[in-house]
């Protein structure tokens, strides 16, 4: 257990809960994830699953689960703990077998315990100014659920979503081979306190999973689906693939050399957001050592404290 500093077990956590869906076999990947899951590897200078949990500290959200498989479980809670070091609670749960991502409400059906929630995927990467606006905006609907869209130049590769000009979605697509539209959908999801419910009485696909494409068609049925267009002012990243993962390690090393500023940094987002101390982010630091993102984190401090005797 990692203390954050205040007093954390009294902390109000909000409403909605978060899952990060970090199981399956990585297959695309190979032989890099034959021993451990791709949501461990590096994306430059952090564990790839720091990017999705960065999401959803960003919405506000500050009871997770991670699900991920009975192999890996024990390297995520030594690498995570309980999420007190970051002012969150972290839970955990398994997926023995890829059977598709919305079984992952089905697994947290306990944890969400009738909450609206959030699902991110392990390996997906957003970043850009305006995100953590749009999430809260987004995270503050209570009812019905809400997809992302993403302009591509190769959308067969994704989910589809195709939409009018007032942002009403029109219809669902898994994987076409010619698309109605040229967005897909990022693997980030926000539902009402239904998603379980719903997710339990799916019928499993021709490929024997629980689709997520079906979870929303279940909402889109109701008129109760929503999409938001994700502009030019926000990268999305898929780590799928080997050159996936390349692109995305160099995408975050150009912004964090060119600003000096880091992405995805846990500690900095809930130190920003007054869910931990700068007692908590130091001790982060001592137990990153000598590396580069420890001294990062010193400087946080630093340059915090230089502020705070400016203004005094």
């Amino acid at each position: 257990m990692h203390g954050s500093g205040l007093d954390f077990f009294e902390a109000d956590m909000g409403e909605r809960r978060g899952i990060v869906l970090a199981g399956g076999l990585g297959t695309r990947l190979y032989p890099a994830t034959l021993s451990v899951s791709k949501q461990l590897l590096t994306v430059y200078d952090k564990p790839m699953i720091h990017y999705a949990l960065s999401v959803l500290l960003l919405a506000d959200i500050r009871e997770i689960l991670i699900i991920s498989t009975p192999h890996d479980r024990p390297l995520f809670e030594r690498l995570l703990g309980d999420g007190s070091a970051f002012g969150l609670r972290f839970s955990y749960a398994e997926q023995p077998r890829p059977e598709g991502l919305a079984q992952a409400f089905v697994i947290g059906e306990d944890f969400l315990a009738g909450r609206p929630s959030c699902l991110v995927l392990g390996d997906n990467l957003l970043y850009g100014q305006s995100l953590s606006r749009t999430l809260g905006r987004i995270s503050a609907v209570a009812e019905g659920a809400t997809i992302f869209a993403y302009r591509v130049s190769d959308p067969t590769a994704y989910g589809v979503v195709e939409f009018d000009g007032s942002g009403r979605v029109l219809s669902l697509e898994e994987k076409p081979k010619r698309p109605k539209s040229a967005y897909a959908i990022p693997g980030l999801y926000f539902y009402d306190g239904r998603a379980p419910a719903f997710a339990r009485a799916l019928v499993p696909s021709a490929r024997g999973e629980l689709e997520i494409t079906d979870l929303n068609r279940r909402y889109l049925a109701e008129g109760t689906l929503r999409v938001e267009t994700l502009g030019r002012g926000i990268a999305w990243l898929d780590t799928g693939t080997h050159d996936a993962l390349a692109d995305a390690g160099a995408f975050v090393r150009a912004i964090e050399h060119r600003q000096g500023l880091k992405i995805a940094c846990l500690e900095e987002i809930a130190w920003s957001k007054g869910w931990i101390d700068r007692e908590a982010v130091l001790a982060q630091a001592r137990r990153m050592g000598k590396s580069a993102y420890g001294d990062y984190l010193r400087n946080l401090v630093e340059e915090d404290d230089r502020r705070s005797a400016e203004l005094s």
